[in-house]
């Protein structure tokens, strides 16, 4: 019998990231492999020295950012959708923009914020000034991991720059220029096996993030050739089997603002009517099975 495993985060219980794997455990099963939805304790580890992956499947639904154990997986045999490293490049925001870097894919001018390990010291001002002067303002602060629009923040000014520092400095952060001209809304896409699969366009009336958890609406929108082929560059170029691409609308076109290695697609089925899930259990099929 065929069977398949799909991982998820042990500590998982928001409504969006069970619906995730409820709804490709269906498609799967509809289409006859047997899945079975594991939290993730005591996945994989190391014993005398050897490296092991404690499930039997023919391939892992890799819907959690666990770096270790889908790097342990995958060495004990595993087939996973997406891989260890294509999860870890698109969790950290700023080895994103560094990965994308000198590919031709746009993406806005993006500065990583120094490692501070010292709850004590304080935020360097000349150094914040500096970043102002070359980012102007507004400019927006990332977390550099996370997810559903939180840890994104907007500074107006210096003071407020200053202000979430103060929160961020002994987190990974990046700062980032601002594209005043998407501000409010922006383009999901979702890429299944290097092709545009469906698209919407999000929009808020009073936030500059457009994320559907933070009371944004979607639209469902058909991608032109342009955005369509900026999507799967970007898919291509970090190895992702499955993707949402969030494309800003920039003055002369589209820049990627952030690429979501295991994207959110209740949302996206709701709005569009397309069965994402439906499409990504028969692309792993396809590519395990050959059929």
């Amino acid at each position: 019998m065929k069977q398949g495993v799909i991982l998820i985060n042990a500590y998982t219980n928001g409504e969006s990231e069970l619906n995730q794997p409820k709804r490709l455990k269906e498609e799967f099963e509809a289409r006859g492999v047997r899945i079975e939805v594991n939290r993730n304790f005591f996945t994989a580890g190391v014993r005398e020295n050897e490296e092991a992956g404690f499930m039997s499947a023919d391939f892992c639904g890799n819907l959690d950012k666990d770096k270790y154990a889908g790097e342990l997986l995958e060495k004990a045999g595993l087939r996973l959708f997406n891989s260890p490293r294509a999860v870890a490049v698109c969790d950290d925001k700023m080895t994103t923009c560094i990965a994308l870097a000198g590919s031709g894919i746009p993406v806005p001018e993006t500065y990583a914020a120094p490692l501070c390990y010292s709850e004590s010291a304080p935020a360097n001002a000349e150094f914040l000034r500096a970043v102002g002067e070359r980012l102007g303002y507004p400019l927006v602060v990332k977390e550099s991991y996370g997810s559903l629009g939180k840890g994104v923040y907007k500074a107006d000014d210096f003071e407020s720059l200053c202000e979430v520092e103060k929160k961020l400095q002994m987190k990974p952060h990046l700062f980032q220029k601002f594209v005043s001209s998407s501000a409010g809304r922006d383009l999901r896409v979702i890429v299944i096996g290097g092709v545009v699969f469906a698209a919407m366009r999000r929009t808020s009336a009073g936030d500059f993030r457009s994320n559907l958890e933070l009371g944004g609406r979607g639209e469902p929108l058909s991608p032109d050739a342009r955005a369509a082929a900026l999507c799967e560059s970007v898919a291509r170029r970090l190895g992702l089997d499955y993707c949402g691409v969030d494309l800003l609308f920039a003055e002369d076109g589209y820049t990627v603002c952030e690429v979501n290695s295991n994207a959110f697609f209740g949302g996206m089925e709701r709005i569009t009517g397309k069965n994402v899930a439906g499409a990504y259990a028969e692309y792993i099929i396809r590519e395990v099975y050959g059929v």
